[in-house]
């Protein structure tokens, strides 16, 4: 199931220490594993939902919570993966997030949380350091990609530090990192600028303006629309019709889907 398992009493605390812990605080813990961070944020007086995937560790989980309810007040085990849960019912109101994710599923586990994102307060991640520098990163960067995009829509992600693999049992053969995603992110301009308030068409553009990296922002939507349409919102945006989707903005790919679709629904 891909687990590492945070195991350095030393790393959890460094992690621990960076986490809002304000009283009653609400967290879903994604990937709970032998509940070190779980016992750690109970003992900080968090209410802390643990999900854990892999049933025999959320049975033991649950075995250790039974027979020591003291020792972990305010936890709740659920068993089951993060992408099947409806996080809105079992997150409350309003609850901040930590976890140890799979490094195979990280995306996947990314956008189900933007789903809900109005009731996250913050995200707290430990993942593949390539892939947090790609969700940091910021245009015209190499690493800066489709991802980097969606994560900044909703997010303001930071790179808080490196974890060795030292850190982990079994340790991974790639170095790790503590990602920090604060709401807003510049989701709320766009709406207020551009109007744009369907979240997946918005994103479903982007997706589309970096589907083949190699090729120019002209060529990749050229499925969607025509070439004397593209042309012309590349104009009116002020966008050379060489551009690429590395070199744009959040705001920029908005302009030009607004810029299109005006183009459009002119030529109808």
């Amino acid at each position: 199931m891909g687990q590492h398992f945070l195991s350095s009493p030393g790393w959890q605390n460094r992690i621990l220490e960076t986490l809002p812990l304000a009283p009653n605080e609400r967290w879903l813990e994604i990937g709970a594993g032998h509940g070190e961070m779980t016992r750690l944020l109970a003992a900080r007086g968090q209410s802390v939902v643990a999900i854990e995937a892999d049933a025999t560790l959320a049975a033991n989980l649950q075995a250790s919570i039974e027979a020591s309810p003291t020792s972990w007040p305010g936890v709740e085990i659920v068993a089951g993966s993060v992408l099947d849960l409806d996080l809105a019912k079992i997150g409350g109101q309003k609850f901040r997030v930590y976890g140890n994710l799979p490094y195979y599923i990280t995306s996947p586990i990314l956008h189900h949380l933007f789903r809900h994102i109005d009731q996250i307060a913050s995200i707290h991640v430990v993942i593949q350091l390539e892939v947090a520098a790609r969700i940091a990163a910021r245009p015209g960067r190499r690493d800066y990609g489709y991802l980097s995009t969606a994560c900044q829509f909703y997010t303001r992600p930071e790179i808080v530090f490196r974890i060795p693999p030292g850190a982990f049992r079994p340790p991974p053969k790639v170095t790790s990192a503590l990602l920090r995603m604060d709401p807003p992110g510049e989701r709320a301009q766009i709406v207020r600028q551009f109007g744009i308030r369907d979240d997946d068409r918005f994103l479903r553009f982007v997706q589309l303006c970096f589907s083949h990296k190699r090729k120019t922002l002209r060529n990749n939507l050229l499925a969607t629309a025509s070439d004397a349409e593209i042309q012309d919102a590349l104009a009116t945006t002020t966008l050379s019709s060489s551009a690429r989707a590395e070199q744009l903005s959040l705001s920029q790919f908005a302009a030009l889907l607004t810029a299109i679709a005006a183009k459009h629904d002119a030529e109808k």
